[in-house]
C-alpha cells in the first residue's frame, strides 16, 4: 500500500467526517431519532425524565427525555468506530482484516510489519470485562499463526489501535493488555500507520476547525420539536 502525503490524508479525512459522520448524524437525528416509532418507551421512567426536564409529564418533555441522549450519545457514539473503521479501508490507509477478531490491517510504517489492529476510541472506553476477552482471542490469533507459517506472525503484530489520548492516559485495563500485545495510542498510532509523526496534532486542529464551520441550522431543536408533534398525537396521552 503506497503511502500517502500528509496533506492529502488530512485533507480526505475531514472531508470523510464531514459527510459520513458529522453530517450523516445530523441528516439522522432529523428523520429516524425524530420518529417516535424508533423508541422503545418505559412509561414510569419517562414520566419521571418529563418532570424534571419540563417540570410536567409534556409532549415537549417526553420528547426532550427519549431524543437528547439518543442524539447526543447512543447515536454518533454507536456509528463511530465502525464508521471509523469503514473510512481507513475507503481512504487506502488500511485493509479490512480477514481474521474475525481484528478490524484492519496495515503495514506498520516503523518496523515495516504487518499489523493486525483492534480499533478502540479512547484511553479509557474499555472496561475491565473486557480484558479478558481480547487477550483470549489474540492468544487464539498467536495459536493458529503457530500452524501456519505463512501468516509470519508474533505477539507485536496484534495491536490495540487507540484513536485519540496518549499513553499516559491509558486505563489499568489497557495496561494489562500492553504487557502482552502492544496498544498504540494517538500519536503513535497515527504515525505508525500513515508514516506521518505530527499527523495527529494536524488532524486535531483540522477537525477542530471543521467542526466549528459546520451550520448546524439549530437541527437538535428542529428534531425534538417534530418527535414531541408525534408524542402529541400518540397513545401516551390517552391517559395522562
Amino acid at each position: 500500500m503506497k503511502k500517502q502525503s500528509k496533506k492529502i490524508i488530512v485533507k480526505n479525512i475531514r472531508k470523510y467526517f464531514e459527510d459520513e459522520i458529522f453530517l450523516n448524524h445530523k441528516k439522522k437525528s432529523l428523520n429516524d431519532n425524530a420518529k417516535l416509532k424508533s423508541y422503545k418507551i418505559n412509561p414510569i421512567t419517562v414520566r419521571y425524565l418529563s418532570k424534571v426536564l419540563d417540570d410536567n409529564y409534556t409532549a415537549e418533555g417526553i420528547a426532550k427525555a427519549l431524543y437528547y441522549p439518543r442524539v447526543l450519545g447512543t447515536s454518533i457514539n454507536t456509528s463511530f468506530g465502525g464508521r471509523i473503521q469503514k473510512m481507513f479501508v475507503e481512504l487506502g490507509l488500511a485493509e479490512a482484516s480477514l481474521i474475525d477478531e481484528m478490524d484492519i490491517e496495515f503495514i506498520d510504517k516503523v518496523d515495516n510489519r504487518r499489523k493486525y489492529c483492534q480499533l478502540k476510541s479512547g484511553p479509557n472506553t474499555i472496561n475491565s470485562g473486557d480484558v479478558s476477552p481480547i487477550l483470549t482471542k489474540f492468544n487464539a490469533v498467536v495459536n493458529r499463526a503457530r500452524t501456519n507459517s505463512k501468516m509470519n506472525l508474533v505477539n507485536n503484530d496484534l495491536v490495540l489501535g487507540v484513536l485519540y489520548g496518549n499513553s499516559e492516559e491509558l486505563s489499568a485495563h489497557y495496561k494489562k493488555i500492553d504487557k502482552k500485545f502492544p496498544v498504540f495510542t494517538g500519536t503513535d498510532f497515527w504515525y505508525r500507520l500513515t508514516g506521518h509523526k505530527n499527523i495527529y496534532k494536524n488532524l486535531v486542529v483540522e477537525l477542530d476547525e471543521l467542526i466549528f464551520s459546520l451550520p448546524t441550522d439549530d437541527f437538535l431543536n428542529v428534531g425534538w420539536k417534530k418527535l414531541a408533534k408525534e408524542i402529541e398525537a400518540s397513545p401516551l396521552f390517552d391517559n395522562k
